[in-house]
């Protein structure tokens, strides 16, 4: 399974002559900061937010779509999420 973590662009890290490839920014994931690559998404700018897998960022969100994604990643963490598929048993949901 993979996950992505939206986030909010800070400020550029890398100077603003590079290469679109080698593009960087700061990104803030609540408290959190961290170097991403903003290859994939060229369009964006700080105060954006956008969806970061493997230090990538991939695509620009909403303000509303970020904070909606993280209130979900809350709630799984303190265990409030829905009930999902459990990979052992075919075709079933688990009612924990």
């Amino acid at each position: 399974m993979c996950l992505a973590v939206p986030g909010r662009i800070e400020e550029f890290a890398s100077d603003s002559g590079a290469s679109p490839l080698e593009r960087e920014g700061v990104i803030d994931f609540g408290g959190v900061r961290r170097r991403v690559s903003l290859a994939f998404v060229p369009e964006a700018v700080p105060g954006d937010y956008v969806l970061v897998h493997a230090g990538v960022a991939i695509q620009r969100l909403s303000p509303d779509s970020a904070a909606q994604t993280w209130q979900l990643l809350e709630a799984e963490v303190e265990g409030d999420s829905a009930p999902h598929e459990d990979s052992t048993k075919s075709g079933t949901v688990d009612d924990a």
